[in-house]
């Protein structure tokens, strides 16, 4: 690289990790590039079109601190208003996006010290540093169940919109954060939904209201209102993920918290049994919902518990023998959260493959560098996922991380995290999460070892103070050419 310039950076992915990035970068006059591959950002908010998609974090701290937006219509934003408040902060770095651009490798080059991103279309784009920004979320899991079902099916994350679901009889296979948001809006629509629930999950109420004029007025005359309120809303994450990775006593609270919302919320005794968690809770995901039992709760909706056996034509069938005949399937199912970077193949120093270094799970230096692949950074990569709190604060933090390092490249060719120092992170991190509420159960968080892959053990400031400043001898240092 000519340490005259400024390195050249390819970010892969333009949801909020690669568009925060990009403008980190582009405010210290780095040449930035950001491949999507499809035709609009916004990552799983693009994607997750289904009825009733929302965020279960609130508004004011699911964003950036540095762009707040004193608009939001309510205090948990639906969807369309969290892609229409990304699309409004990209704006200063949609020049430097190409869309439809899809990435399918990534070759570290040693003579040149450089990356050759390959794309689909089969271009090669040359860069000093490559960011994957595709985040944890983006590939959908439909179930590889026997037998084929012969009408309409589909995954909540690829919603047919062009599908009248009025008066039709629906089978959703799933209990997850996605069905809790759209079953209730599909049930006074349907003849009859039939719900597949393998766990039952913990719900607790979801303390959402709309915001009216005077607060949008507060928020903009009196920013430090809204300030306030973010403060707030992130220590009680904190607390929510102290519950979830070493305060027990709080995770009781919790859990007596769910129990209540459910008999409040469901009068039938043997309803309420089969929606009783038999899991610790935050072993999956902590759902928020308000409408989610009393939807269950109609009687044009059938909570089903008997595991799934095939699909037949006309249907689904359980193990108890009995056929459930319907007209469209959906797939609550979730994400292939434990494969990160596939299928994109990066190869690093010697042509080694990262899926190959990760063989044993998926693990990174901060859940951002990974050893034998120089200048290269993943965002929201391993170990970096929450169960209390926002995203968005971790996805900051990395980037200002990555901003740093990149800032290094300014007058050394590469930077390398040593193993050493990614083996200590990765012991150090996995001895922590045995002692969390995430490995007493079957979870996306695990991958087929038993490894949690996903999650980060502690609490978000801590991360926030450990990759406040990057620590140079942490990193091995390739001389300029």
């Amino acid at each position: 690289m000519n340490t005259s310039s400024r390195p050249r950076v390819v970010v892969i992915g333009a949801g909020f990790a690669g568009i925060g990035m990009a403008i980190a970068l582009r405010r210290d006059g780095v040449d930035v590039t950001v491949l999507e591959r499809a035709d609009d950002l916004g990552g799983v908010w693009r994607d997750n079109t289904y009825p009733g998609a929302a965020c279960d974090i609130p508004s004011s701290l699911y964003s950036f601190s540095f762009a707040p937006n004193p608009d939001w219509r309510r205090r948990y934003a639906e969807r369309p208003d969290i892609h229409a408040y990304l699309r409004r902060v990209a704006v200063e770095v949609l020049d430097h996006v190409r869309f439809g651009t899809e990435v399918a490798a990534a070759t570290f080059d040693e003579d040149a010290d450089r990356w050759r991103v390959e794309l689909a279309s089969g271009e090669v784009v040359e860069a000093d540093v490559v960011i994957s920004a595709v985040g944890q979320l983006s590939r959908p899991v439909v179930p590889d169940l026997p037998g084929a079902f012969g009408g309409p099916a589909f995954h909540s994350a690829r919603w047919d919109h062009g599908l009248d679901l009025e008066g039709r009889r629906i089978a959703v296979i799933g209990t997850g954060a996605s069905a809790v948001q759209f079953v209730p809006h599909l049930q006074p629509l349907a003849e009859r939904i039939t719900v597949f629930q393998r766990t039952a999950p913990h719900v607790v109420p979801k303390p959402d209201r709309w915001y009216r004029p005077w607060h949008h007025r507060l928020f903009r005359t009196a920013p430090v209102a809204q300030r306030a309120g973010r403060l707030g809303i992130w220590l009680v994450g904190e607390l929510l993920t102290a519950a979830l990775t070493s305060v027990q006593p709080l995770g009781v609270l919790i859990s007596g918290l769910a129990r209540l919302h459910l008999r409040r919320q469901v009068p039938d005794p043997a309803l309420r049994a089969r929606l009783t968690p038999t899991n610790r809770v935050g072993c999956q995901r902590l759902l928020f919902s308000n409408d989610w039992y009393p939807a269950l709760s109609q009687p044009n909706v059938d909570v089903v518990t008997e595991k799934i056996t095939e699909l037949t034509p006309t249907g689904v069938r359980t193990a108890d023998g009995v056929d459930h005949p319907v007209d469209v399937v959906v797939y609550g199912t979730g994400f292939a959260a434990i494969d990160f970077l596939a299928p994109m193949r990066i190869r690093g120093r010697g042509g080694r493959e990262l899926a190959d270094e990760w063989a044993s799970g998926a693990r990174a230096h901060l859940g951002m560098t990974v050893p034998g692949f120089p200048n290269f950074f993943v965002l929201y990569g391993p170990n970096t996922n929450l169960g209390g709190n926002s995203i968005v604060y971790m996805i900051e933090s990395q980037c200002e991380y990555v901003r740093q390092a990149v800032r290094r490249l300014a007058s050394v060719a590469t930077v390398e995290v040593r193993r050493e120092v990614a083996e200590r992170f990765d012991a150090e991190t996995q001895r922590r999460l045995a002692r969390t509420v995430w490995t007493r159960c079957a979870n996306w968080y695990r991958d087929a070892t038993g490894r949690v892959v996903t999650n980060w053990p502690g609490s978000v400031w801590e991360y926030r103070r450990r990759t406040a400043r990057v620590d140079d001898r942490d990193f091995h240092h390739g001389e300029a050419r």
